[in-house]
């Protein structure tokens, strides 16, 4: 049995996790750009899409005022090791949606997959509800259609964030996952879309794959950190 996936490991490993990006966020000197148009939204209030890649999870509690912006959640995978994922991310303030526990079959994802679209409806009725579109198995930067159809039903907007930080880990998973280091240079790009009224999917997910590279390949620039 991988370790990861025995319950107490979990819990241990996510505790470590979560104390370890506590300090780096503390302590890595951010630079914000376009920050206005998430101000607006914060101040607005109401449901938001909270969208940036899965190789910068890691960084996404950094962007989020909790104390002035909506509370928010994440649609982790119904993976055992979302459930890590989802153990270390709710220590730093952000809950998990997920889909059916009991997922072995292509039916059962498939109904995972639904549940999880209808909790997330259910949270954007009030909140926030961040997103990885290429999560949790790829292909890398390559959007799938439940954004922008999530955004279509909810009538949500949609932040696109995107994170770097410089010095880094890469891990050797499939996204080349960045792991924050501590005293380093982090960056954040925001940029905002509304569903357009009467737009094909698949000219939304053009467009929106394009936006959301754009704001991580900014930060990117602004940090140093190699594009992979």
């Amino acid at each position: 049995m991988r370790p990861l996936r025995n319950p107490v490991i979990q819990s241990v490993m996510a505790w470590i996790l979560a104390a370890w990006l506590r300090l780096c966020y503390a302590t890595i000197r951010w630079e914000h750009r376009n920050r206005e148009v998430a101000e607006a939204v914060w101040t607005q209030g109401g449901g938001v899409l909270c969208v940036f890649w899965h190789s910068r999870v890691a960084l996404g509690p950094a962007c989020w005022p909790f104390d002035r912006a909506q509370p928010v959640k994440g649609l982790i995978s119904l993976s055992p090791d979302g459930e890590f994922l989802a153990r270390a991310v709710a220590r730093l303030g952000i809950p998990a949606v997920r889909g059916s526990s009991a997922n072995k079959d292509k039916a059962d994802r498939a109904k995972g997959g639904t549940q999880a679209l209808r909790d997330g409806l259910r949270q954007l009725k009030a909140g926030g509800l961040a997103i990885t579109p290429d999560g949790p198995r790829g292909p890398v930067r390559v959007m799938a259609e439940g954004l922008p159809l999530m955004a279509k039903l909810s009538r949500a907007p949609v932040l696109f964030i995107g994170l770097s930080c410089n010095p880094a880990i890469r891990l050797n998973s499939w996204d080349k996952a960045v792991i924050p280091l501590p005293f380093g240079r982090g960056a954040i790009v925001w940029d905002r879309a509304d569903y357009p009224e009467g737009a094909e999917l698949a000219d939304v997910i053009a467009d929106w794959t394009t936006r959301c590279t754009d704001v991580e390949a900014e930060a990117d620039r602004i940090t140093g950190l190699e594009r992979v």
